[in-house]
């Protein structure tokens, strides 16, 4: 549940638009991906991957985004069809075609 927490907060930094709150936020996402990965909460990695994949993208870095998410995303053997899954998907094929969310 940890995981889940640190990933909240990261949410909450980035809807205040502060100055310098995205390297609080990727700091905190980070932290969510490296406490899900200790407690094998694969959902809870993709959960953390796919916030500090969109912080990724929307600071221009694609590449990074999709570095960080495509590994979580392709452990996954079944759910495909659970929002978070087709969520990932989505961002996925957003980066990958370089569209940003209407």
């Amino acid at each position: 549940m940890t995981p889940e927490l640190h990933r909240l907060k990261g949410e909450l930094l980035l809807s205040q638009s502060a100055p310098a709150v995205a390297t609080a936020a990727e700091d905190l996402f980070q932290q969510a991906l490296d406490e899900a990965r200790q407690q094998n909460a694969l959902s809870w990695e993709l959960r953390a991957a796919m916030s500090l994949a969109r912080l990724r993208r929307d600071q221009g870095r694609a590449a990074d985004a999709v570095a960080c998410l495509r590994p979580v995303y392709d452990r996954f053997t079944e759910g495909f069809g659970t929002a978070d899954l087709m969520a990932a998907k989505q961002l996925l094929s957003e980066l990958s075609h370089g569209r940003q969310p209407i």
